[in-house]
């Protein structure tokens, strides 16, 4: 498999980039700059596989070039909607994605989120950090309790079932999901979560409210004006799923209007381009995109990748197709 040439775009773990290169003719991206569009145009017509992360905008232009190589794009993450999959699948370029392996990492960031914002963490470390705190005292940085209360978990894929499950076992929550497209009633009994027929349903009942649906041209933007004026004035917005999802202008307007309490972040519209308005507000906590950041998971994520590209290269069905 040796004559097979494949480019990694970023940075990976090292063990999986040393069994990457034993393996195959491997062009590492050593000092993990970026590369521009048409760095990854080029690479479609020199190599027999790229192999990009979720920050890589592989669109159109870039999978259509004209003497193409490229064959097969194993992308290192879950989500794929860096990817234009109907070029992708309009050049019979076969695409595959790294599910499972971080489930249940990204579901502890979720709740790392919502115990974060709802005990003004963040506020808190400040407090100490900066010789501000002058000791215990009865109502001092008063935060809300997470145990017993209600989250609505907007996708009921694996990350949302690996939250419900934390949450609802671990702090005794009621669990709640909008899903159109889940219909695993065993899973629901199992997690003791229930169905709400519409998202405003969720909406209008839960303190906490995650999201955990894909980025598609149903979802972006699904949290807004309108959406979040749904939500109680004392509710808490989590997303650990894709920026994109919220209009993240809106989100600022209630955070700033109060029209919620707060927000958990680890994603953002347009990473990694954070807006000063989102970063000096004091009711949110944010996090630079670290769902599935353990060694564990990102190891886990890239010999996903090598499993994928060594079942095309021997021509069998990679096992996390998604094109």
């Amino acid at each position: 498999m040796k004559n097979l040439k494949i480019i990694v775009t970023r940075k990976w773990p090292k063990v999986v980039e040393q069994k990457l290169q034993e393996i195959f003719d491997t062009t590492l991206n050593e000092d993990d700059i970026p590369l521009t569009e048409d760095q990854l145009f080029e690479a479609m017509q020199n190599y027999d596989a790229m192999l990009p992360t979720v920050t890589d905008n592989i669109n159109d232009r870039i999978l259509s070039c004209s003497n193409r190589k490229v064959n097969f794009i194993g992308n290192f993450g879950v989500g794929y909607n860096n990817i234009d999959v109907d070029s992708a699948k309009k050049n019979n370029i076969i695409v595959t994605n790294t599910p499972e392996v971080l489930t249940d990492c990204t579901a502890d960031i979720a709740m790392l989120l919502m115990l974060g914002i709802a005990r003004r963490a963040y506020e808190g470390e400040i407090h100490v950090r900066q010789n501000e705190w002058v000791g215990w005292r009865p109502t001092h940085m008063m935060g809300t309790k997470v145990t017993k209360k209600v989250l609505g978990l907007v996708g009921m894929g694996r990350i949302a079932q690996a939250m419900a499950r934390k949450s609802h076992f671990g702090f005794d929550m009621k669990i709640l999901f909008y899903d159109p497209y889940f219909k695993n009633e065993k899973i629901s009994k199992d997690l003791n979560a229930t169905a709400c027929r519409t998202l405003d349903d969720l909406l209008s009942q839960s303190d906490f409210v995650s999201l955990h649906c894909p980025s598609t041209t149903e979802t972006r933007g699904i949290i807004n004006n309108n959406t979040l004026s749904k939500m109680k004035k004392t509710a808490y917005l989590i997303n650990t799923a894709r920026g994109d999802i919220v209009n993240q202008i809106d989100l600022i307007n209630a955070l700033e209007n109060k029209i919620i309490k707060g927000a958990g972040l680890d994603v953002y519209e347009k990473e990694p381009n954070v807006p000063n308005s989102l970063k000096n507000l004091k009711n949110v906590f944010l996090l630079p995109h670290l769902g599935s950041a353990t060694e564990e998971t990102r190891e886990a994520m890239g010999f996903r990748v090598l499993n994928n590209l060594e079942l095309y290269s021997n021509n069998k069905p990679p096992l996390d197709r998604v094109v």
